[in-house]
């Protein structure tokens, strides 16, 4: 029976272990310390919603995380005619085709795509909820070198300060308003800054491959996250 428990001790242990170790960015985005990465070209979202606009929104939004992460990123805006003369503008052609003509044409090392499963708004609890996926390829190997999801929900729920029927009233009547007003764009950069948050750092970034042994977060998460 005692080595019975200690077995079992010892199991326990190595799997502890083994999580653990796995939740290290080295570890979990071992390609992207081997690529390293500098400069990426941000594909248009794939938008999976009935939400026909997410997709231009949620665009906007990528630009900003992905330089403040340390990387050279193409400006979405001066790409779009390339995209346009590609065809690239429908990711979908590319999510899993071949990449080098980015590499040749932009000299883009990796190329991000995202896909937005979720967009829907809850105007009378407060929130916006969006679920996207991550996908970064290499243009030089074609490999999947980061992948994340997430499920974020912008909290924009408004308390009256006042208690009673009456203000339970004003609070839910102050939600819809501000839940209807609320930037669609904010939700995406809400999105992109809770998620993208364990990224490796790029050659810009403060920490460029001295954070090997930061702690990753897990392949898929969910977070709820204040309206600024």
């Amino acid at each position: 029976m005692r080595n019975i428990v200690i077995l079992g001790f010892a199991l326990a242990m190595l799997l502890t272990s083994c999580d653990t170790q796995n939740l290290k960015r080295g570890t979990q985005y071992k390609m992207m310390y081997e690529e390293k990465p500098l400069s990426i070209v941000v594909m248009p979202p794939i938008n999976q919603t009935n939400f026909v606009e997410a997709k231009d929104y949620f665009y906007t939004t990528m630009y900003k995380p992905l330089c403040e992460k340390g990387y050279y990123v193409y400006s979405p805006y001066m790409v779009m005619d390339m995209f346009q003369a590609e065809s690239a503008y429908d990711s979908e052609l590319f999510l899993e085709g071949d990449l080098t003509a980015f590499r040749n044409v932009l000299g883009a090392d990796a190329a991000m795509f995202t896909i937005i499963k979720t967009w829907s708004k809850n105007a009378i609890g407060g929130g916006i909820t969006v679920d996207i996926e991550y996908v970064l390829r290499s243009t030089k190997t074609g490999n999947t070198i980061y992948h994340r999801e997430g499920r974020i929900t912008l909290d924009t729920s408004v308390s009256s300060g006042t208690g009673g029927a009456l203000g339970a009233l004003v609070s839910v009547a102050a939600t819809a308003i501000n839940t209807a007003a609320t930037d669609k764009i904010e939700a995406g950069r809400a999105c992109n800054e809770f998620v993208l948050r364990d990224m490796p750092e790029g050659k810009y970034g403060v920490h460029f491959n001295m954070d090997q042994d930061f702690f990753a977060d897990k392949p898929f998460v969910v977070g709820t996250v204040r309206a600024k």
